[in-house]
């Protein structure tokens, strides 16, 4: 059966990709950043999963404002780079999963769970940010292939906390019950605090931030409980990403160790941050070796 080994919340800002693309990990304004992902990137090097279920939104490049499903999969055995008005990112396209992408699909919607089904799909930042944090040097060929799950932070009404822990609750369910032994790596991205647009562009809220960043691993149930009203309020508008953390979180189940975290101010115009976490099924575990 498939084992969940890792889980890792990350901020997908898009200048990280830039930085990472124009080789500044040691620009002074970048190492910062890059200097606190290093501990995690050597320990997510040496477990390699052969699947990354990536947690993300969209940011109106492959799914126009016109149609902004709430929850939605990808089901096809490529996802090509978008380009986001600069050229695709020079980074390998993504392969997909389609025989995991059925199963999740099937499990999730008999678990009450309407999901979109994506055929095809362009990926941005959104997705390519969090693998580059993972893997900066992927070559010609990502390690793993991936299973993209998208959500809706953009338009109201966006899911609330609540549903998207629960999403990841049953999403843990149903990769375990996944019939071939593959390891699986699951990635919450988006956040932290921040605001792009309107009276409040610019706003970061550290407080905000560093408790989201404990309650994350110690009490999901918590920040399950804020309305999206509070997550916009406190965090930004755009800082309701963080909701995605929760279905990260979510399939990870009860038993974690968090294994590493960073948080960087600013990154951009927003606050980034990163957290590691390890199941009992990471140790030792990698399919690789």
């Amino acid at each position: 059966m498939a084992e969940i080994i890792w889980g890792l919340a990350t901020s997908h800002v898009p200048s990280i990709g830039a930085a990472m693309d124009g080789r500044l990990n040691e620009d002074e304004l970048w190492k910062p950043l890059f200097d606190g992902y290093a501990p995690a990137r050597e320990w997510m090097a040496e477990r390699t999963p052969d699947v990354a279920i990536v947690v993300y939104n969209d940011h109106a490049n492959a799914l126009g404002l016109e149609m902004i499903p709430t929850f939605s999969i990808g089901t096809a055995a490529n996802y090509p780079i978008v380009d986001e008005g600069f050229g695709p990112r020079k980074v390998p396209n993504v392969v997909g999963a389609p025989d995991l992408s059925e199963h999740l699909l099937v499990n999730l919607v008999d678990e009450g769970f309407d999901m979109t089904v994506l055929q095809e799909l362009e990926v941005d930042h959104g997705l390519t940010v969090p693998l580059s944090v993972y893997c900066p040097e992927p070559g010609d060929a990502w390690p793993c292939t991936v299973v993209p799950i998208l959500v809706n932070v953009l338009q109201y009404p966006q899911p609330t906390a609540q549903r998207c822990l629960q999403l990841g609750e049953a999403l843990g369910r149903a990769i375990r019950s996944f019939p071939k032994d593959i390891k699986v790596a699951v990635f919450g991205t988006g956040g932290m605090s921040h605001q792009l647009s309107g009276e409040r562009a610019g706003l970061i809220n550290e407080e905000f931030d560093r408790n989201f960043l404990e309650k994350i691993e110690t009490d999901p149930q918590s920040l399950a409980e804020i309305s999206r009203a509070d997550y916009i309020k406190k965090a930004g508008s755009e800082g309701i990403e963080m909701i995605m953390w929760l279905v990260m979180r979510g399939a990870l189940g009860s038993d974690i160790q968090r294994i590493h975290e960073t948080y960087h101010v600013p990154a951009s115009n927003t606050a980034a941050a990163m957290a590691l976490f390890a199941t009992p099924s990471s140790e030792g575990s990698n399919p690789h070796e």
